[in-house]
Formats: structure tokens, sequence, C-alpha cells
């Protein structure tokens, strides 16, 4: 498929989740067969204020490529501004405008998923990016605010008019957070509302969850979230259902193993010693869920300070 010019492999992408999808997740989802992989938002202001922190946000390599980079703002000329940054860079092929992130620190800078409440404002936003960059733009969106408040088809169309390339789509509200099920027909009814492509976002863990979606919906890709935490192989799994009909196992522990210590060194290298290793905790946890004894490797993980531990650990489970 095709988002703007950017060509795209496969249908089926990483969903772009703070404190998950940096350059070394990023780099492990491609390799295991994502189409296209987004990053976490980086906040428009941190850009303009060439925050340090910020700007080591926008690294990416060629082997994570198509990448979309993932911006969030609540203000049409500053939002613009970094995209034009982002856009001199070459860092990215594509832009995302953030309008979903649910979290009250996001939200109460009318940022994220606040603005579905105030369309004028978020239509600015999207138009003024458009027109300030070449790159093609897209933008994630939820359900709604509540729902008293679901208006995901009227911001699509709005999308469409401000010359969005592609919009995705998570059925679920603001006020829902990631509770209850996600609402796959108002994904159906943006798709029947506007003509550019929509990814559909929201309960596809498996690879009869991606074919019902693309069924239910007519959605021209998946994005998958959560189920990717811990879980790289999905990407594996769901490309090669499509190719073929078949389903692949689970990774076995030799598999997560090897990923774990692969993603650890990218950790350190990217971040150093200290904050690799911390970072790793959560991701090797992740890796290990439902295996025998995870509790007890989740606990031992959460003590390890150094890939020697990390190394340890996995050579002392019982598994």
């Amino acid at each position: 498929m095709k988002i703007g010019n950017v060509e795209i492999a496969n249908p089926v992408f990483l969903a772009p989740m703070a404190g998950v999808t940096d350059l070394p997740y990023r780099i492990l989802a491609r390799e295991l067969g994502c189409g296209l992989v987004y990053s976490e938002m980086v906040s428009d202001k941190g850009i303009n204020y060439r925050n340090s922190h910020t700007l080591e946000m926008l690294e990416t390599d060629q082997a994570e490529r198509p990448i979309s980079l993932q911006l969030f703002g609540a203000e049409p000329q500053s939002i613009s501004e970094a995209a034009k940054y982002v856009e001199s860079l070459g860092v990215a092929d594509i832009l995302d405008i953030n309008m979903g992130c649910p979290a009250p620190k996001v939200t109460k800078n009318h940022e994220g998923s606040a603005l579905m409440k105030t369309p004028k404002i978020a239509f600015s936003i999207m138009e003024s990016v458009v027109k300030a960059v070449k790159l093609p733009v897209t933008v994630k969106f939820r359900k709604g605010w509540d729902d008293n408040t679901v208006n995901v088809v009227e911001m699509a169309k709005l999308a469409e008019a401000a010359g969005i390339a592609a919009v995705a789509v998570h059925g679920r509200t603001r006020e829902a957070y990631y509770s209850g099920q996600a609402d796959w027909d108002i994904i159906a009814e943006v798709k029947q509302n506007i003509r550019i492509p929509v990814i559909g976002n929201g309960d596809i863990r498996t690879c009869r969850d991606m074919k019902k979606i693309f069924a239910h919906t007519g959605c021209d890709a998946v994005m998958i979230g959560r189920a990717a935490q811990g879980n790289p192989w999905i990407f594996r799994q769901l490309t090669h259902y499509l190719l073929t009909g078949e389903e692949l196992p689970s990774a076995n522990f030799a598999q997560r193993r090897e990923v774990i210590i692969r993603h650890l060194d990218m950790l350190i290298e990217h971040k150093g010693d200290y904050i690799g290793a911390r970072e790793m905790r959560k991701h090797a946890t992740w890796y290990t869920k439902g295996l025998a004894h995870s509790s007890e490797l989740r606990l031992k993980f959460n003590q390890a300070e150094t890939r020697a531990d990390f190394i340890r650990v996995l050579d002392e489970a019982d598994i």
C-alpha cells in the first residue's frame, strides 16, 4: 500500500507508544516484518526549543525505514514549525499528528485526544502541518472524547479536507482509555465516509483478530499496540498469515532469549549502560510474560543493573 508517495510493504503497522517504540524496538519490529513503524510521540515545543532529550527522540536509522514520526501539540503555528524542522533533518518518511493520547498530562494542555473536543482547532493544526511540509501527513484519532461526543467520523472528514494522507482510528473514547472492547463499527463508519486510507487500531492480538477487523471494517491497514509489547514476533505472525493463511506458533524461550539480548544490546548502545539496562527491565518482563515462573523472572529482571545481570537471569531460568 501507499501513504502519500511512501511505499509500504505490508499493511501491518506498529502503533506509537510512549516508553516503548523507541529506535531499538522499532528496528526489531521492522526486522520481524512490520510494514510501518511509528515513533513515540514527540513534543512540538520540545523540538522548537531544541530540547536535547526531545531531539534525541528524533533519531532514526535506515534499518527501520519507512518510519512515521509522531508529533503532538495544541497550536497550529508551533506544530507546523516543528514539522518543518523534522522534515529538514531527513529522519522521517511520514509525519503523524497525535490526536489520540488519553494521558492527563497531555490532555490538560489541550493536546492529544483533547483536540477532538475542538474540531476547528484540530482542523487548523492538520491544515497548517500539511501546508508546511512536503512529507505525507497522517493523524491518529480516538473514537471521541467520551460516549456523548463520538465525533471521529466528523474529524476524519476534516482530516481529508485538510489534505491528510491517511487516518488511524482507535476504537475507544478517551474516557475509556484502554478498557472495554474496541468499537470496530466506528472504524467501518470512518472508512465508508472518506477516501483516504484508514488504519484500524484496537484489540488486534491474533491473526484471527486481524482477519476479523479487515472483514468488519474494510480498513486498509491494522495498527498493533499493546499486543506488540514484549512480542515483536506478532508482526511475523500477522504478515505470514496474510501471505499464506497459516498461523505461526508463539516464540519459544530460545527465541525470546535471543531477542531479549539483542534488544538489551541495542538499548545499551543507544542510551548507555545505566539507562539501557533499566529500560530493559520492563521489556524483559513483557518478553517472558506467560512463561513458567514468569513472576520470579519479573522480580529478578527488576533488580538487574547490568548486561551480565540479565544474562545470568536468563541462564538460570528454569524453563
